[in-house]
């Protein structure tokens, strides 16, 4: 009777106070669990933070070997484009050499077509004697464009200052369908008539084995001096009347054998010769 009459009186504290124990035993319940896996999970943390390290590296080095071999297949194919620029580079500026080496070769050219009286074929040299010296040579011309063996063959070149006309190169003496052969001033067999503008004396000239155009007079008392220009003739039909030849260089008189002769400096560079005119007609 006492127990209930204590039980009753009291419920409420006693209500308050087993709340307060379950309170605190649950407490410390989940306070030793965190503890727990609080400990568990330091183990495994210790345990996988080497395989974590060891798994990052490896990746970073896989990504490093696939970075360095982008890189590599990247700087070849810049490489390859770079070679392939310069190369482009190199051809454009041999082109531009080329032309500026040929500029004045082409101004004369140009100057020559605008003034010449005579109906003019270029013709390219694809071919020569194996020497420093065009004495022979072969074009890329023939019967095909209307070229005929005997044809005067020509060169723009400056008379004076300015003033350009037909130089002398040669003549044809054999062709085929698409290609021709020029025998120059020259060779040795090669005779040229001409006169001289001053005085309009006459004589023959011809190549020898140095490469040098000499000549006579056919008058002995015929004047002559260093300096004077000479033309073709036309003497014989082997060459077009009137074709720019050279300057005389020298005179050597031979009295005993009443002789003059001549050394002349052709007008035209028989050492480079790239393209030649054949008049037709």
């Amino acid at each position: 009777m006492v127990s209930m009459y204590f039980f009753k009186k009291y419920k409420e504290r006693i209500f308050v106070i087993a709340v307060v124990a379950i309170l605190i035993i649950t407490i410390g319940l989940t306070s030793n669990r965190v503890e727990s896996m609080s400990k568990f999970e330091s183990l495994i943390g210790g345990v996988l933070s080497p395989l974590n390290k060891v798994a990052n590296s490896i990746k970073h080095g896989v990504n490093d070997v696939f970075s360095s071999v982008s890189a590599t297949f990247s700087a070849k194919e810049e490489n390859e484009q770079l070679k392939d620029e310069i190369k482009r580079l190199e051809s454009e500026n041999r082109d531009l050499r080329n032309i500026i080496g040929k500029s004045d070769y082409l101004m004369k050219e140009l100057e020559l077509l605008e003034n010449t009286e005579y109906d003019l074929l270029k013709a390219e040299v694809i071919g020569k004697e194996p020497n420093n010296w065009f004495d022979v040579f072969t074009i890329d011309r023939g019967i095909r464009d209307g070229v005929k063996i005997g044809d005067t063959v020509i060169q723009a070149v400056e008379v004076e200052n300015k003033i350009y006309q037909e130089g002398l190169v040669g003549r044809v003496v054999d062709v085929g369908d698409n290609w021709a052969k020029v025998v120059s001033i020259l060779d040795e067999n090669n005779s040229v008539a001409f006169k001289i503008v001053r005085t309009q004396d006459g004589g023959i000239i011809s190549g020898n084995i140095g490469n040098t155009v000499e000549g006579f007079l056919f008058d002995y008392e015929a004047e002559v001096i260093i300096g004077d220009l000479i033309y073709t003739s036309g003497l014989g039909g082997v060459y077009q009347k009137d074709i720019y030849i050279g300057e005389i260089k020298e005179v050597i008189e031979n009295k005993e054998e009443l002789t003059k002769k001549i050394i002349v400096e052709p007008a035209v560079n028989f050492k480079k010769i790239y393209n030649v005119y054949i008049i037709r007609g």
